[in-house]
This record gives C-alpha cells, structure tokens and sequence, in this order.
C-alpha cells in the first residue's frame, strides 16, 4: 500500500478500484508533467557538488528532463500545441524553480538521499512502501523528510491530504530505523510556502492503526467487489467521472481481486512504486 493509493480509497473506494484493480487509464495533464519534470531537476541538482547547485543549473537541467520524460512517455508531447506553447510550459516550470531557491539555499544541504524508495512491513503483514523526495540528516542525528509541491499550499482539507503522506513516509523511516523523525517538510512551489510538521511516536502509532484498517477495509471491498463511490467536490477532477453510479454511469465488469504469483506474496496491484495501492 502507498500512501497515494491509501488516500485514493479514503476519498472514494470506486476511485482505488478503477486505478489499482482496473487500472483504467488517465489523461496526462501539463501540471502533472510539470511536477514530474520539476522533481528530476531537483533530483539531478543535488547530484551536483554544493557550489554548482545555483539557478542558472537548475534551469538548464529543464530541458534535459522533459526531453527525458518525453521519451519516455511519447503521449505527453500532445499536451502541446507547438514549440511556442511548449516554450511557454518550461518557462512555467522554470518559474517554479525560481520559487524553491526563494525557500532555501539548495548549496547549504547534503541529502542522505532523493527519490529513496521504502518499504516495510508492519506486524499486522500489511506492506508499506513509497518514494520520499529527499531525507535529510543533521550532524546530530536528527532527520527531517522533505516533499515537493508544485502546486498553492492547501487549505484545510487538502494540507491533510498532504500530511496523510508525510505521515505515511514518517511511519515507513520509523519502522525501518527506529529513529522518530524530527520534522516533517513540505515545501509548496507555486506561492512559496512551507508547511513543517513535529510527528510524535503516539501520533505515528494510532496512524500505523489507521493504515491497517484501510488496507483490512480494501481486503474487504476487493473479495466482495464491493467499491462503493464515495461523491465529493473533487468528483469534478476525475476521470472516471463518465463511469462512476454516482453520477449516472455505469462501472465496467469488477474483474476480481488479482492473486498473488506463486513465487511471490505481493499482489500485482502492490508492485512498482508510488502509484500502486
């Protein structure tokens, strides 16, 4: 389970089944291209030493990284009108950039790791897993997870969406190390702000609760097929909006609930990273 697909079932239960079960594809968007594009700068500049982590590299690490992406993903090159408008969306990009130099001095700090992949497993048997932007560790032991957002801080119900995944990533380094992270960091691009969070070890428990009730609730839905929506104001950002009951479409044939391969104790749905269940 990661904390995207955790968050997709606490928002609506159809939503988990139709991206983890169905896997029923999404329209790209340029924000979601933007944000993809701005992470691998940030990655790729603290690969760099310390004194060439400045704003003038960051911006010509933008190219290479759509070029990159766009190779990947061919599809995300129609998100474009021509080199003019795709000129345009860089510039856009490069502006976000600008707004993480405003929050901190990249040259000042050396990342344990970005884009680190974790994974544990509680004693419950549910798996946990997630890809942390960057952990950060003070001279003194300290460590502070920090996330990207290249989007406006939230108001009140979407910054707890946002700490729902803190929370998670925070639990995951907890189990695997022992050590209670000292600080939670969300750094939003788009308005320059930075949202910090002090997670304690009792807080952290009762959330390790919560995760296990979400996934015995999944286990439950997935063996009866029974994915309910769950209808709310982001209704209007989905894309399966078209096939949702709720709003008088009609869900496609509940494949059933995938098994696990015999050489392995994952279910399909759980594997490859952030944006698996």
């Amino acid at each position: 389970m990661s904390p995207s697909r955790a968050s997709d079932f606490k928002q609506c239960p159809l939503l988990y089944r139709f991206r983890a079960v169905d896997r029923l594809p999404e329209t790209p968007t340029r924000a979601q291209a933007r944000g993809t594009v701005v992470h691998s700068v940030l990655e790729r500049l603290f690969e760099l030493p310390a004194a060439q982590r400045n704003r003038a590299t960051a911006t010509d690490l933008l190219a290479p990284a759509w070029k990159e992406l766009s190779s990947e993903q061919p599809e995300l090159t129609e998100l474009f009108t021509d080199e003019t408008d795709l000129d345009e969306w860089l510039e856009s990009a490069g502006r976000l950039l600008e707004s993480y130099f405003e929050l901190e001095d990249p040259r000042r700090i050396e990342p344990e790791a970005c884009e680190k992949r974790v994974e544990t497993e509680l004693d419950s048997g549910v798996l946990l897993r997630g890809f942390i932007d960057r952990i950060d560790v003070a001279p003194t032991g300290e460590i502070r997870l920090v996330d990207y957002k290249t989007g406006a801080a939230p108001r009140q119900l979407g910054e707890a969406r946002a700490m729902f995944q803190m929370k998670f990533y925070a639990l995951v380094l907890w189990r695997l190390r022992g050590e209670l992270p000292s600080q939670l960091l969300l750094m939003y691009l788009s308005d320059r702000q930075a949202l910090t969070y002090t997670p304690d070890e009792a807080e952290l428990t009762g959330f390790e609760r919560t995760l296990e009730a979400i996934w015995q609730a999944i286990l439950r839905a997935g063996r009866s097929g029974d994915f309910r929506p769950k209808p709310s104001r982001l209704c209007g950002f989905c894309d399966f909006k078209p096939l949702c009951p709720a709003h008088g479409g009609t869900a496609p044939e509940y494949p059933g609930w995938p098994e696990p391969e015999p050489a392995s104790d994952e279910l399909p749905a759980e594997r490859g990273g952030e944006d698996l269940p």
